[in-house]
C-alpha cells in the first residue's frame, strides 16, 4: 500500500524564497507587503535579498509570508483547520483545487483589516478570553483536591505575561 504524501500539487513545491518574493513584489510592491503582513523587512530599507535573508531566519515570518503566496496570491481555498496547523510547505492541496488569479489588494482594504485586528486585539486584552481560561483552569484546581490554592498559584503565575512589545499582539508574536 503505498502512503506517501504527494506534496507535488502544493503551489510552493519548487519554489525558492527568492522566487516567491520577487513574484509577490513584482504584482503587489514592498508597500503592500507591509500593510498586510506587517513584516518590517518590508518596510525598512526592503529588498528582496534583505527580506530572504531576514525570512530565512524567521520561521514565523516565512510561514505568514507563504501563507499569504498561497491563499492571497495564488488566490486557493482557505485551509482545513488541521491542514492549518501545519507549516504551509507541509500541508496538501486537494487535487481538485487550482491555483486562481492574485486577490486585488489595496492601501484602504489593508487599512480596515488592520483596524479589524486591532479591534481584536482590544478584545483579547480586555481579558474576556484569558481571564475565562484561568478561571476554568481554577475551578478544575478547586475540584480535584479541595482547596486548590497550590494549583491557583501555578496557573496565576505561568498566565502569560503582556509587555508593551506584545500589547497590540494577541500571539505575542514580536516584529522585527
Amino acid at each position: 500500500m503505498n502512503e506517501e504524501i504527494n506534496y507535488k500539487n502544493n503551489p510552493l513545491n519548487g519554489v525558492g524564497l527568492k522566487k516567491m518574493l520577487t513574484e509577490l513584489t513584482d504584482h503587489y510592491g514592498f508597500d503592500i507587503l507591509f500593510a498586510y503582513l506587517n513584516i518590517n523587512c518590508f518596510k525598512n530599507n526592503p529588498s528582496v535579498a534583505s527580506s530572504v535573508k531576514f525570512l530565512k531566519k524567521t520561521d514565523w515570518a516565512r510561514e505568514k509570508v507563504e501563507g499569504f503566496y498561497l491563499y492571497t496570491f495564488k488566490n486557493l481555498p482557505k485551509a482545513s483547520y488541521q491542514e492549518s496547523k501545519l507549516p504551509p510547505r507541509d500541508r496538501i492541496i486537494p487535487d481538485d483545487q487550482t491555483v486562481g488569479e492574485p486577490a486585488e489588494l489595496s492601501h484602504d482594504d489593508a487599512e480596515l483589516l488592520r483596524v479589524e485586528r486591532e479591534k481584536k486585539a482590544a478584545e483579547f486584552d480586555s481579558g474576556s478570553s484569558t481571564n475565562n481560561h484561568n478561571h476554568e483552569i481554577n475551578q478544575h484546581s478547586n475540584s480535584s483536591n479541595g482547596s486548590g490554592t497550590i494549583e491557583q498559584n501555578k496557573t496565576s503565575s505561568a498566565s502569560p505575561k503582556r509587555t508593551a512589545s506584545t500589547a497590540n499582539n494577541p500571539w505575542g508574536i514580536v516584529k522585527t
